[in-house]
């Protein structure tokens, strides 16, 4: 058997070659090194397991018709012809006699199933490959769908990625928005007020912007801020907190400075 091995540039060059990850090339390239003289190799899944390949590579290899798999769990190299062309006095014929009598050489000079009509018969097909070239069409169809699925994920994850960041962006109510509210709530707030403070500052919760109105509605509730308790110039401020006007005290309580 022949030590050298050979690529031709019209296949490694080609936009298919290329396009498949960079694992899947590495994997093509080492199956080939180890191939006999007709392009089988005997142990494809030693060399994944030496290299370090997946079962998504091979499949690659498989869908874009670079290797043809067989029962046994032999593979070719499709393009084995084009790569090499063994000198008759080092060739030594594969010892898979019966997966190469399930091939043919095509016009194009790559192999293909027997199946084929538009290809040159190596020796007579004995016996169908259907099953093979079922298994080769159904892992294209599995990588295909993984593809799809994963893509499909993806977008799914990126809108629900955007609901949540427009849902986290706070809008400022409407006055009859507070006010359903706090009839809701059966409440005395000052709607109006609400809106006029937090307005002329920002929406801003002392140095931080403002992410629940509600929560700020609940909390003047919670300090008894109302409509009747501004009658003596009280004012809330920016935490939310009642400041008292000077019709609370008395002028003479001497508790008072």
């Amino acid at each position: 058997m022949a030590e050298k091995r050979m690529f031709a540039q019209s296949v490694i060059d080609s936009d298919m070659f290329l396009e498949m990850p960079a694992t899947s090339q590495c994997l093509y390239f080492h199956l080939a090194m180890r191939a006999d003289d007709d392009g089988f190799i005997n142990k494809p899944k030693s060399i994944m397991r030496m290299v370090g390949a997946k079962d998504d590579d091979i499949n690659v290899l498989i869908s874009k018709n670079f290797i043809k798999p067989f029962e046994s769990g032999v593979v070719v190299v499709t393009h084995w012809k084009i790569h090499n062309n063994v000198r008759k006095d080092m060739y030594k014929p594969t010892v898979y006699q019966h997966e190469m009598q399930c091939l043919t050489v095509g016009k194009s000079g790559i192999y293909e199933y027997c199946s084929a009509s538009d290809t040159i018969p190596i020796h007579d097909c004995t016996e169908p490959v259907t099953e093979s070239i079922q298994n080769s069409n159904i892992d294209k169809d599995r990588l295909d769908k993984d593809r799809l699925d994963k893509n499909r994920i993806e977008n799914i994850e990126e809108k629900e990625e955007k609901k949540k960041k427009t849902a986290s962006r706070f809008s400022p109510p409407s006055l009859d928005e507070v006010k359903a509210y706090c009839v809701e709530r059966k409440n005395s707030v000052d709607a109006e007020h609400f809106i006029d403070y937090y307005s002329s500052n920002g929406w801003k919760v002392g140095k931080n912007s403002m992410k629940d109105w509600k929560a700020a509605v609940r909390n003047w509730e919670k300090n008894g801020y109302s409509n009747s308790s501004n009658k003596g110039g009280d004012f809330v401020d920016q935490y939310g907190r009642i400041n008292f006007g000077a019709s609370h005290f008395d002028e003479n309580d001497p508790t008072v400075f």
